[in-house]
């Protein structure tokens, strides 16, 4: 299994509303392509410029397709990506 999570923090709160939108799209896509195993979208209840997507595929081959397809190519990359800073953690799943 290759998990995967990501925080995100929007750059200008003005953006929140937007990025929140896109990621709830991106995210519903996501979760029906194959090889996803999970894809949660978690929106801070202390910081609301910040999201966790928290991913769980079932390889590393699955993660790489994702980003072959349109939740990635036609959202998150083009509009998503440049009203955020972004610190991914690719992790292990203890339990």
């Amino acid at each position: 299994m290759h998990c995967l999570n990501v925080i995100l923090t929007v750059k200008q709160s003005d953006a929140v509303e937007e990025v929140a939108g896109l990621l709830a799209e991106a995210g519903r896509l996501s979760r029906n392509e194959p090889g996803c195993l999970r894809f949660e979208v978690c929106h801070s209840l202390t910081d609301p410029r910040v999201f966790i997507l928290c991913e769980r595929w079932e390889s590393v081959a699955a993660w790489e397709a994702h980003r072959e397809e349109r939740a990635f190519r036609e959202i998150y990359q083009p509009r998503v990506l440049p009203l955020v800073e972004r610190v991914p953690h690719p992790s292990k799943l203890l339990e």
